[in-house]
């Protein structure tokens, strides 16, 4: 076999034998980086061989769980680490990666259990700064400083630790393969090689992955397809609140997410979310309605913020922070066209409280309800609750687990919930108002 120069995108693996500006296959701009690979064709083996399958009913199908006590991640993992799991722990620098590493490590050594931390990163003296800072002081934790692949699958033979960090999968490297670390060649040898030995030794491993510029995982997408479980890790690096979102997991749910919140101590489970969300708010100003959003299968309680001003410019601004700006753009022009609103000299700013990304169309009444009071400077009444979708011709749309949405707000003490036309019975010591149309929901505000 020979050795050749290819330049190779970083997001999807596309290979080209020059350097191009933008992926031909991914369209996502210099990503092209320069490897070495390997040609030719690979020696004849000497014969095939064959394996005894065994029959499905002969399989053994219970697996063990390590529970991390941490009930927040206990939810997005499925109930706990499945004996020879390989988790993908992602998200931005400083959103608490580490952090949040630590206090896994923590709480498995209190089960008695041997815990290997592997940094690739920092020097084992900045780790010990953090989990003095963390609290963290179990005798079942061990920590090495590498970048070397065979370092790292040498010393987990050698230890055969019940669970292991690797912090983090881009800093490490084979002196097989002639490639910086963080190249695709390197991430996906090096994954591969720490996946089979998890398996082959019934090692569950948690492996840090870094994001680029726009989020998406570092590094070639099959790592993303090779590991059992990926987590990503939300939330805007100055506020406190943390999302956990597992976008994929072999053994559970994907539809389960972990609300924790940043403090001094680390990261702190939030028991109930809704409070945290609309617990600051002004309800004597205008522009502010709460909703209510089903992150996984719980429900929460949503603060929707709008402010209309007069544009000085010809073309006016809209801006969103924490809701889809296609949407927001969408959901104006019904406003205008379907509620007579008029917003074509008006900048228009929605910001969903707390720093969470609102992907539920449920919140589409709440938005047009804020962008009207806040038009109009006329103050939602602060125990009403908006729930809704909203289509197009200006018509409320039915939508998911409605009941469960309507008990939430009803716990939290609002007194009149709008919801958007349904055929479901829906129960509730509150005012449950259906509403047909948006201009209906315009009423509110008279």
């Amino acid at each position: 076999m020979k050795t050749k120069t290819l330049f190779i995108c970083e997001n999807c693996g596309y290979q080209s034998n020059k350097w191009v500006g933008k992926c031909s296959n991914c369209d996502k701009w210099n990503t092209f980086k320069e490897e070495t690979v390997m040609t030719g064709a690979p020696k004849k083996t000497a014969g095939l061989k064959a394996i005894a399958p065994r029959k499905l009913s002969s399989i053994s199908k219970a697996y063990s769980k390590i529970p991390t006590n941490i009930e927040e991640l206990d939810r997005v993992l499925g109930g706990g680490i499945v004996s020879g799991s390989v988790t993908l722990l992602s998200g931005e620098p400083g959103i608490g990666k580490s952090t949040i590493t630590l206090q896994i490590c923590e709480t498995i050594a209190r089960q008695n259990k041997n815990v290997l931390y592997i940094s690739g990163e920092e020097g084992l003296d900045q780790i010990s700064m953090r989990a003095q800072r963390l609290g963290i002081t179990s005798e079942n934790i061990q920590m090495i400083s590498t970048n070397s692949l065979e370092e790292v699958l040498g010393t987990l033979e050698a230890e055969k630790p019940d669970f292991a960090i690797i912090d983090s999968i881009q800093t490490i490297s084979s002196e097989n393969v002639p490639s910086t670390a963080g190249s695709s060649n390197q991430i996906k040898l090096c994954a591969e090689a720490i996946i089979s030995f998890a398996k082959t030794y019934k090692i569950p491993i948690f492996i840090i992955g870094h994001v680029v510029k726009d989020g998406a995982l570092a590094g070639p997408k099959t790592l993303e397809h090779v590991v059992d479980a990926v987590i990503y890790i939300e939330g805007e690096r100055y506020q406190n609140l943390r999302i956990f979102r597992g976008t994929k997991n072999r053994f559970g749910s994907t539809n389960e997410v972990g609300i924790f919140e940043m403090a001094e101590s680390g990261l702190k489970e939030v028991k109930n979310p809704s409070s945290i969300f609309i617990d600051n708010r002004n309800s004597e100003s205008s522009g502010t309605v709460v909703t209510v959003a089903i992150e996984g299968t719980r429900p929460f309680l949503i603060e929707v913020q709008a402010l209309t001003n007069y544009s000085n410019f010809g073309y006016p601004k809209r801006t969103a922070n924490g809701f889809d700006l296609n949407r927001l753009q969408m959901l104006i022009a019904v406003l205008e066209k379907h509620a007579n609103i008029k917003l074509q000299s008006q900048d228009v700013f929605i910001n969903i409280a707390g720093g969470l990304r609102l992907t539920d169309p449920a919140a589409d009444l709440a938005v047009l309800l804020a962008i009207a009071s806040s038009i109009k400077k006329i103050p939602i009444p602060h125990d009403l609750c908006a729930i809704g979708e909203v289509g197009l011709t200006g018509e409320t749309r039915p939508i998911a687990q409605l009941s469960r949405r309507v008990m939430e707000a009803e716990k939290l003490g609002f007194k009149q919930i709008v919801i958007s036309q349904t055929k479901e019975n829906i129960s509730s010591k509150a005012e449950v108002i259906q509403v047909k149309m948006i201009r209906d929901a315009m009423k509110m505000l008279n």
